[in-house]
């Protein structure tokens, strides 16, 4: 018997999603059609005009938005943002500095210290359980 391989598809936002984009930005035919496995590992390698453009200028989905201003999702939330931004639009939020922005900074600066904290203390944890080897 033979089986055949079905070829795995995703949905525009999904695809979407995974290059980074935000998905009503796209060309039409990429938001009513569907993506194969191969043709998002295209896209991802070699990718057309207007994804770099998309890329390069936005407008950038929430998660980009957040990783680029250095806040959480949720941060952006609280500040108000909750639109897809353009690059220039997260420069001047950049420049300008409102205050909601670097509060959310300061904050994430704390999370990650924090995680930090735990991970090295986890690490100790699991090194002091093993005791010594011989």
């Amino acid at each position: 018997m033979k089986s055949h391989q079905t070829t795995q598809t995703m949905k525009p936002a999904t695809a979407a999603k995974k290059l980074g984009v935000y998905l009503p930005a796209t060309p039409t035919a990429f938001q009513e059609g569907v993506v194969t496995r191969a043709e998002l590992n295209e896209l991802q390698g070699n990718p057309p005009e207007w994804l770099q453009e998309l890329r390069r200028n936005g407008p950038h989905p929430r998660p980009v938005v957040a990783a680029k201003l250095g806040v959480s999702i949720a941060g952006l939330a609280r500040g108000g943002v909750t639109e897809a931004l353009t690059t220039e639009q997260i420069e001047a939020l950049k420049d300008s500095r409102p205050e909601w922005l670097e509060k959310e900074r300061s904050t994430q600066a704390e999370v990650r210290k924090e995680t930090a904290r735990i991970k090295k203390r986890n690490a100790e944890r699991a090194e002091q359980e093993q005791g010594p080897r011989s």
